[in-house]
């Protein structure tokens, strides 16, 4: 071969590993920017509704005895079960799970995928003065994964996936027990307000009667600037109390995700049918099924690193042009696993897989023991609170009346009278109080024995694309 042939088949040659590679990258993805924009943010934000689409159809969607789908109306104000579906939806960091979850689901999507072929171009010069002096050894090199790792990567991406749906449905059961412990404190708030209220009315009615006997020396002024006193404390308590009452409020609609300012119709309820299951289903507590699915993933994990002590074979093909010669051959390259062997990764895979097991018993072991204390703090609510309604509450409110019925009469001081409203209201807001923490045991109790279908908890659906 002449040397201007030799230049033209390297040439030639050299033209097609050109083309090759530019066809090879053809495959490769482009970078599009995505700014972020917070005034678009802020509009799309103001929004949301308990009527979008998106609430009305989850709410279509669920099955849950709490939250019926045809109980579903928000136009004639929200109670605790409608506001539990628009927090599902919108709530902020329901929104940044279910983003982080793309990230195990683009995994599993793309999990156990060959390696992609390597390209090598080796090009030496001969030193010597020859005809043709250079040596061209292109060669295309595959992997072929004989060891099988390949495919426990694979398992071990859908684990990690469905632990990811598993740590959704337990931070969206999470957010409904936030959405009713905050419903629970802004409805006993409104409803201690609205107490206060009438025990300011009547104390109003009391302190003109008292100023009149003052005026006329028939009773003390002590006793009339004591009850001046008492008026003014619970003006202070009704101020703080309506605080309260805004603050819960204004933390509802932080569960709900919407805005400071949307306008709601919430309707105070210290009842909210939270009805709980005598008996504990391990598998439907939502943390321990969470804990079971990250276990799940540390024996995949583990199984990964095992397989990937064993060699994989990289193949491919050989074209070598030397002083005008060419010649094809085959390159093969096979690990030899007697040195490193993976040992330190395999190690690591072996003690966080006892680790996801000591924390799955933990969790089981600590569960009982929550669900025990809730339950026993309710029973002694409960007892409480038949103790205040049954003897206390009947016992006060005679006395409001026969110390009512005495000034009346002209044979009672109004400290008694007074004495008498004050603890007639404070029985009452204390019923309140029991009434309360009753429900949020009730709650945490529910929370705690875990949906009575953990297998649809969650409402991200893994065969859709998640927000």
């Amino acid at each position: 071969m002449s040397r201007a042939e030799s230049i033209r088949v390297q040439v030639s040659l050299l033209l097609r590993v050109s083309i090759l590679s530019g066809l090879l990258l053809s495959g490769c993805q482009g970078y599009e920017p995505r700014p972020l924009s917070s005034e678009e943010h802020r509009v799309a934000w103001r929004q949301r509704s308990p009527e979008s689409d998106s609430v009305v159809e989850l709410a279509r969607r669920l099955e849950s005895e709490d939250a019926p789908a045809d109980r579903y109306d928000p136009l004639d104000g929200l109670d605790c079960a409608e506001a539990e579906v628009v927090a599902l939806v919108f709530n902020p960091e329901l929104r940044t799970s279910r983003a982080r979850a793309g990230i195990a689901a683009a995994t599993a999507e793309h999990a156990g995928l060959w390696e992609d072929p390597v390209l090598a171009i080796d090009l030496l010069r001969v030193i010597d003065s020859v005809s043709n002096p250079w040596v061209i050894v292109p060669g295309l090199a595959f992997t072929i994964p004989i060891s099988g790792r390949l495919e426990v990567e694979q398992a071990r991406a859908d684990a990690a996936w469905r632990a990811t749906l598993a740590r959704i449905a337990e931070e969206e059961w999470r957010v409904r027990l936030e959405v009713r412990r905050a419903w629970l404190d802004w409805s006993a708030a409104c409803l201690e307000v609205e107490e206060i209220v009438r025990l300011l009315e009547s104390m109003e009615r009391l302190t003109t009667s008292t100023n009149r006997l003052a005026e006329a020396g028939e009773l003390l002024r002590t006793e009339a600037a004591l009850l001046m006193i008492e008026r003014s404390q619970r003006r202070r308590q009704r101020i703080r109390l309506e605080g309260e009452a805004r603050s819960a409020a204004l933390r509802i609609r932080v569960l709900l995700g919407l805005t400071p300012d949307a306008p709601l119709t919430l309707l105070p309820s210290l009842d909210l049918g939270v009805a709980a299951s005598d008996r504990f289903d391990v598998e439907s507590n939502l943390d321990i099924r969470r804990l079971r699915e990250e276990y799940e993933v540390a024996e995949r994990s583990l199984e990964r690193e095992i397989r990937a002590q064993y060699p994989d074979l990289t193949i491919g093909p050989l074209y070598e042009t030397d002083q005008g010669q060419s010649r094809i051959g085959m390159l093969g390259v096979v690990p030899i696993p007697i040195l490193n062997a993976n040992r330190q990764a395999i190690a690591e895979a072996t003690a966080a897989r006892d680790l996801a097991r000591v924390a799955y018993e933990a969790e089981v072991e600590r569960t009982e023991g929550d669900i025990a204390i809730a339950r026993n703090r309710m029973q002694t609510l409960e007892a409480e609170h038949r103790e205040l309604a049954e003897v206390i509450g009947p016992m006060v409110d005679r006395q409001l009346q026969d110390a009512t019925r005495l000034v009346e009469l002209g044979e009672g001081g109004g400290l008694v009278l007074l004495d008498s409203l004050v603890r007639a209201c404070d029985t009452r807001l204390d019923l309140i109080r029991i009434r309360r923490d009753i429900a949020a045991a009730a709650a945490e109790t529910r929370y705690l024995l875990g949906p009575t279908t953990p297998e649809n908890a969650t409402t991200t659906d893994p065969g859709e694309e998640t927000p």
